[in-house]
């Protein structure tokens, strides 16, 4: 990869990132952890309370990347299908026609992914991890650009089903949102006077400017040192003493990746300790399951991470 190529996928990311930040205001992390994720290829899970911008940063994002966008709130009787998509019979021809679903989109909103049942959020599985879905006996793939950002929240529980681990492990990020400061909430109150701001939001990049940005990170240099600091970060999680179930080499598949489009948007040409060090709680902290006996002594994933931080050698 050339450097050329390398700044027009800094541009990339520094147009979607302004474009985006006129509609989340004080929101800088959580976006550059959102392209990150779109940039490594993964997908997001975003754990925040209502009315903290969740839906409004997908849709930021779809409109700033003039990408097709579907919102799928999940419901107790979602079934597989209505994700998926179905075969319906015409009378006129006498012929099956399959009807897709809302997974046959590049951007997934999957809003309170916890409120439907295990079997209809495993429905997910095979296209976030492959790229495909099959559906009746037939393998369909999805766009080259699929990208999945999921919510639930983390107040209300009643009726709701918690995430398999096999599927936690497919999201690549879980971070929140968090209520921003009174100065930034005055601004998203006088923005909001006329009309939302989301509805003159207009395009700033394509679907192959992206495709361009994930095609850069991947010629990011990440040395064996690095890639050995990222594994043993995910490695001390599965032998951590509060830990039940740690994370999977899938996890410093992600880290190592993530890092790499942080280093990009960092106007790097390689992956440094501190990309590593940042993304370590977002990347990782979802995958473990804790004993319950940690649980009740008020252990969190996050401190399990932290804690490997602090005593896991970094490479000099």
């Amino acid at each position: 990869m050339t450097p050329i190529n390398l700044e027009s996928a800094r541009e990339t990311y520094r147009n979607i990132s302004a474009n985006i930040s006129k509609i989340m205001r004080g929101q800088e992390t959580a976006t550059r952890h959102l392209l990150a994720a779109i940039a490594a290829g993964g997908h997001v899970l975003l754990e925040d309370y209502p009315g903290t911008g969740k839906t409004t940063l997908a849709k930021a994002l779809a409109r700033s990347i003039d990408a097709r966008f579907r919102r799928l709130q999940f419901t107790p009787d979602l079934l597989p299908s209505d994700i998926l998509g179905v075969s319906i019979f015409d009378q006129r021809d006498q012929q099956f026609h399959f009807h897709e679903g809302p997974v046959f989109t590049n951007i997934l909103l999957a809003d309170e992914i916890n409120r439907a049942s295990p079997r209809t959020q495993s429905a997910l599985l095979e296209a976030m991890g492959e790229g495909q879905v099959s559906v009746e006996g037939m393998r369909r793939n999805l766009s080259g650009l699929f990208f999945v950002i999921a919510t639930q929240n983390p107040v209300e529980f009643r009726g709701t089903y918690p995430l398999p681990e096999a599927q936690m492990d497919r999201f690549a990020m879980q971070f929140t949102l968090g209520y921003v400061a009174p100065e930034q909430e005055v601004a998203i109150l006088t923005a909001q006077a006329h009309n939302h701001p989301l509805d003159e939001l207009q395009p700033v990049a394509t679907l192959a400017d992206v495709l361009a940005l994930k095609h850069a990170v991947e010629n990011i240099r990440i040395s064996d040192e690095l890639k050995r600091y990222a594994v043993d970060l995910v490695a001390a999680t599965r032998t951590a003493s509060s830990v039940q179930l740690g994370a999977s080499p899938r996890a410093s598949i992600a880290l190592m990746k993530a890092a790499q489009a942080m280093a990009l948007f960092e106007r790097l040409d390689f992956v440094a300790p501190e990309q590593i060090q940042k993304l370590a709680v977002p990347v990782i902290a979802h995958r473990l399951v804790l004993e319950p006996q940690a649980r009740f002594s008020g252990v969190t994933q996050r401190g399990v991470i932290e804690d490997i931080l602090k005593n896991v050698k970094v490479p000099a």
